[in-house]
């Protein structure tokens, strides 16, 4: 499976299940004995790749402890896991040539991490739940703004090639006091029907 990965992770999902079997030393036909096809080899990849812990989503929602320490905590456990080379190619390949991959994993994201951060967001700073689904959507654009700065340090690293902060620990503790703080006023401000701190400086 290392073989696997390593392959699909140089040349995308549509690379050459030929060319896998030659890297392994074994015929192609020998390789769909293991893998009825192509697709389920992928889907193997993806289990071995996209992994799942299952205590964080007790982690979010631990109120024993500080949200802003439930958070921290979580996404630098969570930044461990996706911040490698294999999963962020693996993921932008997906993402252009295997869909299914990434639609899987993100449905997956949205009900696990981020409607219940959300959930924790409401409750510690004492705001009401959404009205309607416009105002659920306008709020998990919101968490997308932290997500997406964390995976983005993959992409820069594996994708372009450039230097990332070394010092995960920081970089996740103000990226998440950023969205705590931003949410929290922009949420209250939906609810309100009043600009939020930041839209009333523009």
């Amino acid at each position: 499976m290392e073989k696997a990965i390593e392959h699909f992770t140089r040349n995308g999902f549509g690379g050459s299940t030929r060319e896998l079997a030659r890297q392994i030393g074994v015929t192609q036909p020998l390789l769909y004995r293991y893998f009825q096809s192509k697709d389920a080899l992928i889907e193997r990849v993806y289990n071995e790749v996209f992994q799942w812990r299952p205590g964080w989503e007790g982690q979010i929602a631990d109120r024993s402890l500080p949200l802003t320490e439930r958070l921290h905590a979580f996404y630098l456990d969570y930044s461990s896991v996706i911040l490698r080379e294999e999963w962020i190619r693996l993921f932008i390949f997906a993402g252009l040539t295997h869909e299914g991959i990434n639609k899987k994993y993100l449905s997956k994201l949205r009900s696990k991490v981020f409607l219940p951060v959300l959930a924790e967001v409401r409750e510690e700073f004492g705001i009401p739940a959404p009205r309607n689904a416009a105002e659920t959507e306008a709020e998990i654009e919101m968490i997308w703004s932290l997500h997406a700065a964390i995976f983005y340090i993959g992409v820069r690293k594996w994708i372009y090639g450039l230097k990332v902060p070394t010092d995960m620990d920081a970089v996740i503790r103000r990226q998440v006091d950023m969205f705590l703080n931003g949410a929290a006023a922009a949420i209250r401000a939906m609810r309100t029907g009043t600009p939020s701190a930041a839209t009333s400086a523009v």
